[in-house]
């Protein structure tokens, strides 16, 4: 997969903090949102639903007789969705805050090797054992070459979502505190989504003509790729780990639990690889072999590791 790596705009950590949450809201994903309340419909238009009664009556009939009143609850959810995140705005309850940067790299074999703060980090990578639909088994490293290459690595968080949930909680209104909890979760996702077309747009500047509408980057047209820590690509959790030296959680307001979860919850951390053939896939099962392997490159016994990668085994 030879390429010619584009050099960063700005190389090294950058560390954003009290991002304007008006920026950061067009770029929410209310598919998973409703998927987050087990409402797996699509909304087409719902954010252009007003108040009256009229405007609501047309939207539903677009939906068949039967889906109406499953539509119906979708809308009181999203103008309840609505009216917390002003809320979230006016009062100033919620901080955006970020990690990120682009850092000089370079693979060797499934592992990637990021040199920051006078120091390297080797990351380690899972390989497919089943090809994909092009015949080839993916490895992230793939994506970053042997030499003279960039990786990106970043965190978003959404601060304070705990004590405001807590207000309902005290007062049991479990609804609204599942709904700050679930809305929550994706600012950070959107707060993810926006930093990387930041990112491929300036800092890193690989795609500084990029000109796609939120619905085409929600739907990942762009050039590039951002696995988070956790996803099909990216599976082993415990490589948060590694990430902690490299982005500086705690500078950011995020804590990190030994299990490897992230506090607040409604945070994100991941990957970012500019190169042109770079794409999601999934690591699936790893034969015994691959899993002894990349236990040595993570310095840990099969036995710790075991914990982390059950659902790969």
């Amino acid at each position: 997969m030879a390429f010619t790596p584009f050099k960063p705009n700005t190389l090294g950590l950058i560390k954003l903090t009290d991002i304007d949450l008006r920026e950061i809201v067009p770029f929410i994903d209310w598919v998973f949102f409703f998927m987050a309340w087990r409402m797996s419909g699509k909304y087409e238009g719902i954010e252009t639903v007003h108040d009256c009664d009229s405007c609501k009556m047309g939207w539903l009939q677009n939906f068949p007789l039967e889906d109406r009143p499953k539509a119906e609850e979708a809308l009181k959810l999203f103008k309840d969705a609505q009216e917390m995140l002003r809320e979230m705005l006016d009062k100033k309850i919620v901080t955006v805050n970020a990690s990120f940067g682009v850092f000089d790299s370079y693979s060797k074999d499934d592992d990637i090797i990021v040199q920051h703060d006078n120091s390297k980090t080797v990351l380690p990578m899972l390989r497919q054992q089943h090809a994909a639909t092009d015949g080839f088994c993916y490895s992230l490293a793939d994506f970053v070459a042997p030499q003279n290459d960039y990786l990106g690595a970043f965190a978003t968080t959404i601060q304070g979502v705990e004590a405001y949930a807590e207000i309902f909680d005290k007062d049991d209104d479990v609804y609204h505190s599942i709904l700050a909890k679930t809305l929550s979760d994706r600012l950070a996702e959107a707060a993810a989504e926006w930093l990387h077309y930041k990112v491929r747009r300036e800092y890193w500047g690989y795609a500084a003509d990029e000109n796609l509408t939120t619905k085409e980057m929600l739907k990942t047209q762009y050039s590039g790729i951002r696995p988070a820590v956790g996803y099909p690509s990216l599976p082993d959790q415990s490589i948060i780990f590694a990430l902690d030296p490299i982005l500086h959680f705690n500078e950011v307001g995020i804590e990190l639990t030994e299990n490897g979860a992230m506090f607040p919850n409604a945070s994100v951390c991941g990957l970012y690889f500019a190169h042109p053939q770079s794409k999601y896939f999934m690591v699936g099962k790893v034969d015994q072999l691959q899993f002894e392997d990349y236990a040595k490159r993570c310095g840990k016994s099969p036995e710790v590791l075991r914990k982390w990668m059950a659902a790969n085994l």
